[in-house]
């Protein structure tokens, strides 16, 4: 299971559906995302895609050489784009593929507005995510939540999201959700009624045993999003902001005008993809490891070009030194920039305090740290807050809390009254009154005897000692130990051996920690496959929003029957294809 790869695919094979010549790449806004991050801008030009487009530009020219390939959300606004491109179409030739599930009455509208006959095939892939990692995805969702309900608008949005992406691994699992919480009890319901509805698109190869989808919420491990992390990618995102593998470094002291924006994949970048979770000591030596390589492969500025050979040498050996030199100059710069935060902001005093927090038992000495850092004048806003967030959440029921204290501490330093409410959102968000599991103390007898055994063997960095709750819920789903009184099955039936197959996805946001957890799975447990999704992908920042919310699309699916139907000149075919690449529904025009 690997959702980079299965959106490459459908992308590769969009290119190919078009044939020879020259291409114009037809997007909008987040199918230009959902491309960017699997896909560079080089490695799609060398496919014969010369122009990148937004369907909703208005000054696009004709040209009537390029063919065009439309990959769009279904969504009115698109279509409706669409209908207007196609009344008066700037190019040859039109290969449109959407994203998820379209309606007939939409087909047929776009039917009757190609009067010219330059559609050549309409089809759905079904890649409607954001592929981060080839086990994590998001589809950029945020602000899901009103109080403890979906935003009206947005469960439609997930639905149609963790769809496409059980379509895209051709997955129909089995559904178990986390009882504590409605807002996954209802999202399990509004995907199994689409698979109900569109049996036929989930008719699969049956495997011995079912794959599974459990949905949890974000609010039962509210704890996971506020530390910082010390691993490269989660580091990144925590302090610099990953978008769509893009980083945004124009604030950074002294940076030179190309690197001001870099992109950061491991798809394409060998350096990240080796060192995407290890932590940030290792990333150090790695670091210093790339540049003396570099220095080595460096052409020497008094290198003779005496002959025709020495000539040919250095023009077939300077293509890899410039990429390489791109590498160097990115990676050094944003390590730099890590560090430099970590120094200033005493990340590793605070990370320190967040790690007593949530792994240890003692309150006297979390308090006095606690009180002493919000004390600290290099300590920022946002670290204060955390800290308090954390302290309240993991001693919110304490005989001896001095919540009050430290929330006056933090007016004292200054904190906006907006920043100090988070504190008690974020206990109604997450709290014990909310939480469906043992978050802090565990009262599985299992569960305490690891944390006995923990405590008495220490930890051989204080920094990582926090383990995500979702690994402990994974790994009792994998020894058939999870409770179903607590994450109860959709429907009558359940699993009676091993789960194979895994998709978890957290409503309100998965985080880097728990992506670095299911890719440890992943290595460690042989005949396991789990891949993790969210509606975003958190840092600290990202779960502050998200707990605001508390203070503060139609679904069209399509049952083709069984004979084709016929709208002008387009027949409406269901394509099944048994091995390869999924192709869903299939519109094959016959212009003839």
């Amino acid at each position: 299971m690997n959702v980079t790869l299965a959106v490459k695919q459908y992308i590769s094979k969009m290119i190919e559906n078009s044939g020879p010549g020259m291409k114009v790449l037809l997007m909008d806004k987040e199918t230009t995302s959902i491309v960017s991050v699997v896909y560079t801008q080089s490695e799609i030009l060398q496919k014969e895609v010369y122009l990148f487009e937004r369907i909703d530009s208005q000054s696009r020219d004709n040209m009537k050489h390029l063919k065009a390939i439309c990959f769009l959300r279904p969504t009115k606004e698109n279509v409706e784009n669409l209908i207007q491109e196609l009344r008066r179409p700037k190019y040859s030739v039109y290969f449109i593929y959407f994203s998820n599930v379209i309606s007939k009455s939409e087909i047929k509208a776009l039917a009757e507005a190609d009067e010219q006959e330059v559609v050549a095939e309409v089809q759905e892939f079904y890649g409607d995510f954001i592929a981060v990692n080839p086990h994590l995805f998001s589809l950029n969702l945020s602000g899901v939540a009103r109080g403890r309900s979906w935003e009206p608008t947005l469960l439609p949005r997930t639905t149609q999201g963790l769809t496409s992406v059980l379509l895209a691994l051709k997955k129909c699992p089995m559904i178990r959700y986390q009882l504590s919480s409605d807002m996954a009890k209802r999202l399990g319901e509004s995907v199994k009624q689409i698979i109900t509805k569109e049996y036929e698109l989930f008719d699969f190869r049956k495997t011995e045993v079912p794959p599974l989808l459990l949905i949890m919420d974000r609010s039962d491990d509210a704890i996971t999003p506020l530390l910082n992390q010390w691993t490269y990618q989660a580091m990144v995102h925590e302090l610099l902001g990953l978008n769509n593998n893009r980083i945004d470094l124009s604030r950074v002291p002294g940076i030179s005008k190309e690197l001001k924006e870099v992109v950061l994949s491991a798809e394409n970048d060998e350096f990240y993809a080796n060192n995407l979770y290890l932590n940030f000591g290792e990333i150090g030596t790695n670091i210093k490891n790339l540049m003396e390589d570099f220095q080595k492969k460096k052409p020497k500025e008094q290198q003779k070009l005496e002959s025709i050979s020495d000539m040919k040498a250095f023009v077939d050996n300077y293509p890899q030194f410039k990429k390489m030199s791109g590498t160097v100059s990115k990676h050094v710069t944003v390590v730099g920039e890590l560090s430099r935060l970590v120094s200033e902001r005493h990340l590793m005093e605070v990370s320190e305090v967040e790690q007593e927090l949530a792994c240890q038992n003692d309150h006297s000495s979390a308090s006095q740290n606690v009180r002493r850092l919000l004390q600290n004048p290099r300590v920022s806003e946002l670290d204060a807050v955390r800290l308090v967030m954390l302290y309240a959440l993991r001693y919110e029921r304490h005989s001896s809390s001095i919540l009050p204290s430290l929330m006056e501490e933090l007016n004292r330093k200054g904190v906006s009254e907006r920043h100090r409410r988070m504190v008690t959102s974020m206990v109604e968000y997450g709290g014990k009154r909310v939480r469906g599991s043992d978050l802090i103390n565990p009262q599985d007898a299992v569960a305490i005897t690891k944390q006995f055994f923990k405590g008495l063997k220490g930890v051989e960095n204080v920094y990582t000692q926090h383990a995500p709750l979702l690994q402990e819920t994974l790994d009792q789903l994998i020894k058939g130990r999870l409770k179903d009184s607590q994450f109860p099955y959709l429907g009558p039936s359940s699993l009676r051996d091993r789960p194979q197959d895994i998709i978890v996805f957290v409503i309100g946001g998965a985080t880097y920690e728990e992506a670095l957890a299911v890719y440890n799975l992943n290595r460690t447990m042989p005949g396991v496959r789990i891949v993790l999704g969210g509606t975003t992908i958190h840092n600290t920042k990202r779960s502050d929003s998200s707990t605001e919310h508390l203070s503060n699309i139609e679904l069209h699916p399509l049952l083709p029957s069984e004979q084709p139907q016929f709208v002008g000149a387009w027949t409406l075919q269901c394509v099944k294809r048994s091995t390869g690449i999924w192709l869903g529904v299939l519109w094959v025009v016959d212009n003839s």
